[in-house]
């Protein structure tokens, strides 16, 4: 399952729970949309927490990878010198040779 597929689902999930909790709720109106007001809040608190906590953790991913793209990059420039300096060798040989 996707993540886009696994989130529609959980937020039909929730809404249904929701309707069903409305619909047998033992407590006044006053009551119970008081509560959906403070957990309303409280769940857009904790979806901006998510979203910085995402945020930071995709800072912390691109970092690493410009780090490993940099290693990378050093790595392959070490090998085509080499490679270079071997060629290089090789047609010296091949010239004394002639």
């Amino acid at each position: 399952m996707s993540a886009k597929n696994y989130w529609f689902a959980f937020g039909i999930g929730v809404s249904a729970g929701a309707a069903i909790a409305l619909l047998y709720a033992p407590q006044t109106g006053v009551k119970t949309r008081k509560q959906l007001r403070k957990r309303a809040e409280d769940a857009g608190d904790y979806l901006e927490d998510a979203g910085n906590y995402l945020k930071t953790q995709a800072e912390r991913l691109s970092d690493e990878a410009q780090k490993a793209i940099k290693r990378t990059k050093g790595q392959v420039d070490y090998a085509v010198d080499k490679a270079g300096d071997v060629v290089n060798s090789a047609v010296k040989s091949a010239q004394s040779l002639v």
